[in-house]
């Protein structure tokens, strides 16, 4: 391991010891192929649900879920007639269900959003035009409200991409269309916090090294940073909201060494580096960061490592890095899709390529953390709906936001429904269980 802020000094790093790494799921391109910018997502049943980007039966892409065992199951493939190419994760849809995005297909061929059930029966709400964006590669963010955010990378006013809004009607809104200046070509997931959304571009901006931006649920948008190459370029993955209130992100390039930077940024654009990778500690890391119930970030690189085809990594909040394993093609090759914690405490992730078949594998990582649980969503008023899922939730005695009560109903041994209390402030959700008290991985923003 070695401390990012003194990389100038050291030229390797070491190897974090008692991880548990299992190639879960390796592709056969029947069963899909090339999971690309995706991040897995765990749904009501427990069960982890993602795309790939190529492979099923018509060989333009699935949607699968998986048990955390590595029993697949593909749900859907997608064919020419309809979208074609899912290259990002899915969303919760506050029903229950999931929305995606493929980067094609559509009516005219520009990409659309569509609704999956856990069962498989999709749904194309919107076929993408170039005036409203085109081609979304990254995921989408579903609020409370049942509104849906995201990005396309290229359309709008200026073909230079764009930042969309879907409102429950399914009338799609183009709340900016970036013209160069301000960025070009967003290219990460979107996150919420403090009530506006975050992200990145992967281009443009005053020194045309990509941005970080603000904007407001009605369009404004705020440029918070420029990269200029020293401190960073081209940022793919999209930022994650850390627990000290800052923003987490990468770039894939540029830095000390060229091969890309963690940063932190402030929601009042504040930005610094953390860490300038070395070829031998990863390079080129296209997904953003995820912030574990340790309080550690973890992340993946496309290349470098000791073999070459990408790495997982370990950041702690100090800025210490630590490679958590090497991938050897034979084990998976070049991850460009961001890591998700499983309500059991492990990391769960996929690669590009690699594998016994070269399309890419789903992996898991166990660092012996503790379970937890996860509400969806992640904020809303008093009286606000709220869907908590976990494991073993049978038998649950007590439900609190932050230590205020709620009442709740149990769904299953993986759902509980409940709604925000009245009181409620700010906090963890606690979940009493006959085998323990279960903690929310992220405090619940009770919001006005």
């Amino acid at each position: 391991m070695r401390k990012c802020a003194t990389l100038f000094l050291a030229a390797f790093a070491l190897h974090a010891p008692a991880q548990t790494f299992d190639t879960l799921v390796t592709f056969d391109w029947t069963n899909g192929g090339n999971p690309q910018y995706m991040a897995l997502i765990q749904g009501n049943d427990g069960e982890l649900y993602g795309t790939t980007a190529g492979g099923g039966t018509a060989g333009y892409g699935t949607v699968f879920k998986m048990t955390t065992a590595g029993k697949l199951a593909p749900l859907y493939s997608f064919g020419a007639t309809g979208g074609a190419f899912p290259t990002a994760g899915l969303a919760w849809a506050p029903n229950g269900n999931f929305y995606g995005a493929t980067e094609a297909g559509g009516t005219n061929d520009l990409g659309t959003i569509f609704q999956i059930t856990s069962t498989g029966t999709l749904t194309d709400l919107y076929d993408f035009a170039a005036a409203e964006g085109a081609y979304p590669y990254t995921g989408l963010v579903s609020t409370a409200n049942g509104e849906v955010y995201g990005t396309a990378e290229l359309g709008g006013a200026n073909n230079y991409g764009s930042v969309f809004k879907m409102p429950a009607s399914g009338a799609l809104i183009t709340l900016h269309s970036f013209d160069l200046t301000d960025g070009a070509n967003p290219f990460g997931t979107l996150v919420e916090a403090s009530g506006n959304f975050y992200g990145t571009t992967l281009a443009g901006g005053t020194k045309g090294y990509g941005t970080v931006f603000e904007i407001t649920s009605s369009g404004a948008l705020t440029t918070l940073h420029s990269f200029s190459d020293t401190d960073g370029a081209y940022p793919p993955g999209g930022l994650t909201l850390g627990s000290d209130g800052k923003l987490y992100g990468v770039t894939s390039a540029g830095g000390t060494n060229g091969f890309g930077t963690i940063f932190k940024i402030t929601l009042t654009g504040t930005l610094t580096t953390i860490c300038n990778f070395a070829l031998t500690d990863g390079s080129l890391p296209f997904a953003g960061l995820i912030q574990a119930t340790d309080g550690n970030f973890y992340g993946t690189t496309n290349q470098g490592g000791a073999e070459g085809y990408g790495t997982v990594f370990q950041m702690t909040p100090a800025g210490v890095l630590t490679t958590v394993h090497d991938f050897a093609s034979t084990d998976g090759a070049n991850p460009s899709g961001a890591l998700f914690q499983a309500t059991d405490g492990n990391l769960y992730g996929s690669t590009w390529a690699g594998g016994a078949n070269g399309y890419g594998t789903i992996f898991s990582i166990s660092e012996n953390l503790a379970p937890f649980v996860i509400s969806a969503p992640i904020s809303g008023k008093v009286g606000a709906s709220v869907r908590i899922l976990g494991t073993s939730l049978k038998g649950t005695t007590s439900v609190t936001f932050d230590g205020t009560a709620a009442s709740f109903t149990i769904r299953s041994a993986t759902e509980i429904t409940t709604t925000v209390p009245a009181g409620a402030k700010t906090g963890s959700i606690n979940v009493v269980t006959p085998s323990g008290t279960l903690v929310s991985n992220v405090p619940f923003q009770v919001v006005k």
